[in-house]
């Protein structure tokens, strides 16, 4: 394991930055977080600027039109595009970061030929299919049904907090095609193409105000077998592939922004009047911001670590899990700590730079349930770190 950069990687990162410098001028203003049509113009036009820059699917093989840059140079390049205030994948993190590297390890070579460059030039937007509303932390009891009909599947069901279903053109479908079979063993991945009849999608509207999510819902939607990735009744495995690169890399950009709210809550601390000072005269408030600020540190290193590894092997391994678990609850202490140090503050809903620290606070209690509920990134590292018996069904 190495964790330090090389001179290559620092070459790399110099090349990154100048082109960041010369390409975020020309972006439009970034539209309003409701305007879904000119968001999902916006994410896409920046998809194809990195397209045509060779920055799409930075880590992806070059054979399906990515860079093939190594795992350290495509962590520089979340790193430096989060520090300069570049856009995320935005609507279409799912094609980017799930179902994207999904099919390159997965599909069929017909599949990836069909989906994989379009992804990565940002003509199409994939959502992902998997939670339900009576299986969302045990996906395995999931019941969107999917009946076999010559060379169709038939699926009815219901999905819900599927990220930006209401502007995706395809989707990732778990379903369950064989009812007898025990739950992880009856499951199919399928590719989902929005427009299919016989699909609703029903926004959602989140505590934080959002609303990227939504519910669908399948009466008689026929999806073609052609559509399958991997096996009938294998979609878990599948799947499995899926969360692991949902754990691997997908949380660097928010580790950064983390780091950087650490930063300026330390520098509101100094401006908020705490009776003849300010708030950071408290000894405890500078003791928690060190801590915090040491433990995003370490798990940036954790990060490096398991990119070592996925450099390696191919894939990332089990430290996603332990970062997802550990960044959780350490997401969950900084908007604690935001929350004290604001005081009345943490009321406004729209001064700055306030307003962004509560939204933080709130979007904490998303993280320790997306990607993976934190009661199963114990049960993972339980299980498979540690050798524990398996929690009773």
């Amino acid at each position: 394991m190495d964790l330090r950069y090389s001179e290559s990687d620092e070459r790399f990162r110099a090349e990154v930055r100048a082109w960041l410098a010369e390409a975020l001028p020309a972006l439009p203003p970034k539209p309003g977080p409701h305007d879904w049509d000119a968001r999902r113009a916006y994410d896409t036009t920046w998809q194809r600027m990195l397209f045509d820059a060779g920055y799409a699917g930075i880590n992806w093989p070059s054979e399906y039109g990515g860079r093939g840059a190594s795992p350290t140079e495509h962590l520089i390049f979340l790193e430096e595009t989060e520090r300069a205030g570049a856009p995320y994948v935005g609507v279409n993190f799912v094609g980017l970061l799930h179902a994207g590297p999904t099919l390159i390890a997965e599909a069929t070579e017909e599949q990836k030929a069909a989906h994989l460059p379009r992804i990565l030039r940002g003509e199409e937007v994939w959502c992902q299919g998997f939670s339900e509303p009576g299986a969302g932390s045990d996906l395995a009891s999931l019941k969107t049904r999917a009946v076999l009909d010559g060379d169709h599947y038939v699926v009815n069901g219901q999905k819900i907090w599927t990220s930006f279903a209401h502007v995706a053109d395809f989707g990732e479908l778990l379903v369950r095609t064989d009812t007898d079979a025990p739950k992880h063993k009856g499951i199919t991945w399928l590719i989902l193409p929005m427009d299919t009849p016989g699909i609703e999608v029903r926004p959602l509207r989140t505590i934080a105000g959002s609303s990227e999510f939504s519910e669908v819902f399948f009466t008689d939607v026929r999806i073609p077998v052609e559509n399958r990735v991997g096996a009938e009744n294998d979609g878990w495995r599948v799947a499995m592939v899926t969360f692991s690169f949902e754990r691997g890399t997908a949380f660097v950009g928010e580790l950064v922004r983390s780091m950087k709210l650490v930063e300026e809550l330390a520098e509101l601390a100094r401006k908020l009047p705490r009776g003849s000072g300010s708030a950071w005269d408290d000894d405890g408030v500078r003791r928690e911001l060190g801590l915090i600020a040491a433990q995003l540190d370490g798990l940036w290193h954790l990060t490096k670590r398991t990119i070592t590894e996925s450099e390696r092997t191919g894939v990332p391994g089990i430290g996603g899990s332990i970062f997802k678990l550990y960044y959780s609850e350490v997401r969950h202490h900084l908007g604690d700590l935001a929350m004290r140090i604001l005081g009345t503050a943490a009321l406004a809903t729209e001064d700055e730079p306030a307003v962004d620290h509560v939204r933080g606070w709130i979007h904490a209690m998303s993280i320790s349930i997306a990607a993976g509920t934190t009661q199963i990134q114990r049960n993972i590292l339980s299980e498979r770190v540690l050798g524990m018996p398996k929690e009773p069904s």
